[in-house]
């Protein structure tokens, strides 16, 4: 069972947040981050890191989690602020951004080993806590579960790339598909190299 987050409720800390992202890697879509407050007392075994689960069992988590939590919230990030920021500080805004969305406020907060600063509480960056934490292990899962049904959506409007498949990463198909179509605005993430070289090659047929 997870639970890292004792320690800290045995020194006082009564709101103790947990705090992941999904999409920091994929050439298109979004970045997403999602935060979650458990009571204290709470217990749930089948929690675990999203990475470590099946989509069925993150699907059944999903709703598990939204209903059992004191608080979450989820934050998405567009490819056109991936481009603006760069991917390290979009997902750090994501993340502040989630978390400043919680009600009640955090007074400890633990990230997956991401520093964040004036979040007014503790921040603890901890290395493999999806893998350690119970609320960063359910904010991993809601960020993921959310993401992934994002990219599913978007397959039905651009299929060639296979976005329900590959959601988004460097998959063979989807760099075969940016090649052949070449990347979209809004989608694709064009201060990503295989995005940009793709977008270039496309401008030299025109």
């Amino acid at each position: 069972m997870l639970n890292y987050e004792r320690r800290y409720y045995q020194d006082g800390f009564a709101y103790v947040a947990g705090v992941d992202e999904a999409g920091r890697g994929p050439l298109a879509g979004p970045v997403m981050a999602a935060a979650v407050i458990f009571p204290p007392s709470y217990e749930n075994e089948e929690i675990n890191d999203s990475k470590k689960l099946s989509e069925k069992k993150r699907e059944e988590l999903y709703e598990v989690i939204l209903h059992e939590c004191l608080s979450w919230s989820v934050v998405s990030l567009p490819p056109e602020d991936i481009d603006r920021l760069n991917i390290y500080r979009a997902t750090q805004k994501a993340m502040e951004d989630a978390l400043r969305r919680l009600f009640p406020k955090p007074d400890l907060i633990i990230t997956d080993a991401m520093p964040l600063k004036n979040m007014g509480a503790l921040v603890v960056p901890l290395v493999k806590a999806d893998a350690k934490c119970l609320n960063v292990a359910a904010a991993s899962i809601l960020a993921k579960v959310t993401r992934d049904r994002y990219m599913m959506d978007l397959d039905t409007i651009y299929p060639q790339y296979g976005f329900k498949k590959n959601k988004g990463y460097g998959t063979r198909e989807h760099l075969d598909a940016l090649r052949i179509y070449g990347p979209i605005r809004g989608v694709h993430r064009f201060s990503f190299e295989p995005v940009s070289k793709n977008a270039a090659e496309q401008l030299k047929l025109f």
